[in-house]
């Protein structure tokens, strides 16, 4: 509801793309030097802790949040800081979830629980933004907020009741007897000489980063992309995100039932596929009667493709080392997509949306099927970046090493 509303104000503060993209590039930039030491944390230090750290962080910058809005002081640079802060910390909470699942379920029932899990995020979006949107206009951020303070009492209460295992000191790899910055840097570095050191985690590495990379563009630009094509509809763009979530929660449920595939990296790279083909025809889509059912057929895929992701990493990689390797697997991922998140609103701003207002090559070969007004630019670069996450799921089979992942795992 916060995200919604927050979405919402800040497009009506500037109607600029750029403004509302800068939010993914301040969330990410700090995780680039957090994910350093995380999985060091994560590893060694409570992980319970670790999650009531992030969610405080969070609570305690929605608090700021509100005051500064309360009295009329709040400006959008308030909130880059807040996702800033917000971003780093819950890189935390994030490892400290995924390595915990490992400890929490079979392995045979891995792709069941994060498929479960993605339900989580989907099922909010079904009915939170229709909420938001009919309260903000009421109460507006000033109202919002305060429901979401009380949330985060409730999800601090829960963790610091729940019991969150830890790996057995006997599973952690003994320390070399090395001091200092040597010893530092052993610890930092694990990560990524774990993953140097198996060839179909590379394989892995290279095909999810790419995938997730693109696809973090298409999320950028899909807020003001329906708000520019809809007169700031706020409706339409609350309709889009719960038909969102009625599909990710309906594909998580069938998962579950069904347990998954048996073979994970195929049914990755499908979900790759399908999740690039609904997007593209999203992007060519100027309306609703497009939009919902491409949308859910995408969010259909989601559930697919990060339960039997999470499943691939998680069988490959020992508990005792999870924190570390999974950092260096996001601090990967993260200096991809920082750069990403920085250009994304200006493509679209200055590059894409012009282009396609103005006579020239762009607007006659694309405008029959993305259009010419507002919103167009954006359309094809959604397009665009969906029809490379499609080719990153063709292409992909073809790769020895994630067969030889997948012959090792099952």
């Amino acid at each position: 509801m916060a995200d919604f509303a927050i979405t919402l104000w800040v497009w009506e503060q500037t109607g600029s793309a750029t403004a509302l993209t800068l939010w993914g590039f301040f969330y990410q930039l700090p995780r680039l030097f957090t994910s350093l030491f995380a999985g060091i944390l994560v590893d060694r230090t409570s992980r319970k802790y670790l999650m009531i750290l992030s969610e405080a962080v969070a609570a305690t910058t929605t608090l700021a949040m509100l005051g500064l809005h309360l009295t009329g002081q709040l400006a959008i640079w308030h909130l880059y800081v807040a996702f800033c802060l917000n971003g780093g910390f819950e890189k935390f909470s994030q490892l400290a979830y995924r390595a915990s699942l490992t400890l929490l379920v079979k392995p045979e029932q891995y792709v069941r629980a994060n498929s479960m899990d993605t339900a989580i995020g989907y099922a909010s979006s079904i009915v939170a933004p229709a909420i938001a949107g009919l309260l903000y206009p009421i109460i507006g951020l000033g109202g919002i907020w305060p429901i979401n303070l009380a949330t985060f009492a409730v999800v601090i209460t829960v963790i610091a009741l729940l019991k969150i295992p830890q790996p057995p000191r006997e599973e952690r790899p003994s320390a070399k007897a090395v001091k200092g910055l040597a010893a530092v840097w052993q610890e930092v570095s694990f990560g990524y000489r774990y993953l140097l050191g198996h060839r179909g985690l590379r394989a892995l590495l290279l095909v999810t980063t790419l995938f997730h990379a693109t696809l973090l563009l298409t999320d950028l630009i899909y807020d003001p992309m329906i708000l520019a094509r809809t007169d700031g509809s706020s409706d339409a763009l609350a309709a889009v995100s719960s038909i969102a979530g009625i599909g990710g929660v309906t594909s998580a449920v069938l998962i579950s039932l069904w347990g998954g595939p048996q073979r994970r990296v195929s049914g990755m790279l499908t979900g790759f596929m399908s999740a690039g083909f609904a997007k593209i025809v999203f992007g060519l889509g100027q309306s609703l009667r497009v939009w919902l059912p491409s949308q859910f057929f995408s969010s259909m895929s989601f559930p697919l493709i990060l339960g039997s992701e999470m499943a691939l990493w998680t069988l490959a990689t020992p508990a005792a080392v999870q924190g570390r390797v999974f950092a260096a697997h996001f601090l990967t991922y993260e200096l991809v997509t920082t750069p990403i998140a920085l250009m994304a609103g200006p493509l679209s701003d200055r590059v894409f949306e012009p282009a396609m207002q103005a006579s020239g090559l762009l607007p006659t070969v694309f405008g029959p099927i993305v259009g010419t007004g507002p919103g167009s630019g954006m359309g094809l670069l959604f397009m665009l970046s969906a029809v490379f996450c499609f080719l990153v799921g063709v292409l992909s089979w073809r790769l020895p090493a994630l067969r030889e992942l997948e012959k090792t795992d099952r």
